[in-house]
């Protein structure tokens, strides 16, 4: 059974860069597709960015040029910096994983979530 436990949402205001952390349980996030997304109330769930061994990084296009995802294999952990955020960017965020080399941007194709971290950006 893999975990995912997300952490570093807050508030800030706009301008503002918040760093996301999602660590994966035991010594497998080599070998899974990780991506992030997140839920905006009154919207559906947005991917939002993801990152796999066989194209490498990809990330919505609101998202393109202010987010960089990575991970540290080290410490089992995924990241997610966010930079000159918006308040277009308030929403839950979640971490994601598949046993998988490619993941595609569709919730579907993901097994494992987190829990979610609360993101919220002020004007």
């Amino acid at each position: 059974q893999v975990q995912l436990v997300e952490s570093g949402g807050g508030s800030v205001q706009a301008g503002g860069s918040l760093r996301l952390s999602c660590v994966v349980s035991g010594s497998i996030i080599s070998r899974v597709c990780m991506a992030w997304f997140r839920l905006a109330p009154g919207k559906e769930r947005e991917w939002v960015a993801r990152l796999n061994s066989v194209s490498g990084t990809s990330y919505a296009d609101s998202v393109q040029g202010r987010f960089i995802i990575f991970k540290d294999n080290t410490k089992n952990t995924l990241y997610l910096q966010m930079d000159n955020l918006k308040p277009e960017d308030t929403a839950v965020y979640y971490c994601a994983a598949v046993r998988a080399v490619y993941c595609s941007v569709h919730t579907t194709d993901f097994d494992y979530w987190g829990q979610g971290t609360q993101v919220t950006v002020s004007s």
